[in-house]
């Protein structure tokens, strides 16, 4: 795999939440394919800019493995999987922390990496492409990168980081504004750093927020 994953056939089951997906999938194991195709080009893409396109293809096949082979414990109060997957995501990108932190403080101090190109893929990435972010992003704890990461890249809200991590609510909190905090002194130097940061919060509206039931 050189990229995102690509879209398995028509499932006919696009209308169904994950919830109902995963459910169905323990009689019929091919349906959890309507899971993959509706995730896994973001867990690709997110893992991508956390540790490069080579270890994204590993984090994505074997998240999906890890969620089919647990999708029996799956909680069906959460109509959504996403934070479920990104959990089983991050946890996976947790073990590789070491080769992440390497990348940063590589970025930072040449201002070239490998991984930073995985960085661009979109248009108000431009800020995340500069070395003093990546080091910036270096310097955080493990689990305040992931709190801060999974709101600025993967547009998750404070409940689903919550969900997705397995910590309490008020922890979320507490490391994303550490996390901001961290980081935007690291860039006081540059005002058009620290205004960007004010948008790394988590969305207010939109399917990340909604609540679920």
């Amino acid at each position: 795999m050189t990229g995102p994953p690509p879209a398995h056939p028509d499932t006919g089951h696009e209308d169904e939440d994950d919830a109902d997906v995963i459910t169905q999938s323990l009689d019929e194991p091919e349906l959890f394919a309507g899971l993959y195709d509706r995730h896994a080009p973001d867990i690709h893409r997110y893992a991508a800019r956390r540790l490069g396109e080579g270890a994204a293809d590993d984090i994505t096949a074997e998240t999906f493995l890890i969620a089919f082979r647990t999708r029996d414990r799956y909680d069906t109060a959460h109509r959504l999987a996403r934070p479920w997957l990104y959990g089983i995501a991050a946890n996976l990108i947790g073990k590789h922390r070491r080769t992440e932190v390497r990348a940063l403080k590589a970025l930072a101090r040449t201002g070239h990496d490998p991984v930073a190109a995985s960085w661009s893929d979109r248009s108000d990435d431009r800020l995340a492409v500069q070395a003093p972010l990546a080091g910036a992003l270096a310097s955080l704890s493990p689990g305040d990168r992931h709190v801060l990461l999974l709101v600025a890249w993967a547009d998750l809200g404070y409940q689903e980081v919550a969900d997705a991590l397995r910590i309490p609510l008020g922890t979320v909190r507490s490391r994303l504004n550490r996390a901001r905090r961290k980081v935007r002194e690291a860039l006081s130097t540059d005002p058009s750093f620290t205004s960007a940061l004010d948008t790394w919060s988590p969305p207010l509206s939109g399917p990340s927020s909604q609540s679920r039931s």
